[in-house]
């Protein structure tokens, strides 16, 4: 709660302010699949290490996307926009039994690597959507479609 909701909160009041004195600006919060969806328990199943996705986690990242929204209304006008960008799981050498269970849940059957991610961030910071704030985008192989 502390790092996801009151750090995103904190850092967007502070830069956000400065934005939308200084004329506009492009604020991308970031969420995950489990701000929109509750976790599937069942891929944390191990038989040596028992494991639950903590509530606080999900409770935190939808969170932002209503902070977003907030500030999407709040700083509209001054020309601020306030986007978030919802991301699925990112490969980075998880246990072999995670991963089939999450790669089973993703239409595209895998999790996503690092750089995949960098043409919503770009297209969320750029022009290309200068009409955008108060959304969420979606990046997820699929996860959130099941």
């Amino acid at each position: 709660m502390e790092v996801n909701l009151k750090g995103t909160f904190l850092c967007c009041q502070v830069i956000g302010g400065h934005m939308a004195q200084s004329g506009g600006g492009s604020i991308i919060n970031i969420s995950s699949i489990y701000g929109i969806l509750s976790p599937d328990q069942r891929i944390y199943e191990y038989k040596d290490k028992p494991f639950i996705k903590p509530v606080a986690y999900s409770v935190s990242k939808s969170g932002v996307l209503n902070l977003t929204r907030y500030l999407a209304t709040y700083w509209a006008k001054k020309g601020v926009r306030v986007n978030t960008l919802t991301l699925g799981g990112l490969f980075n050498s998880q246990d072999e039994t995670f991963l089939k269970h999450y790669s089973n849940k993703v239409p595209m059957g895998r999790m996503a690597v690092q750089d995949e991610y960098n043409g919503a961030i770009l297209f969320l910071s750029s022009a290309a959507s200068s009409y955008m704030t108060g959304a969420n985008l979606v990046v997820d192989g699929g996860f959130s479609a099941w």
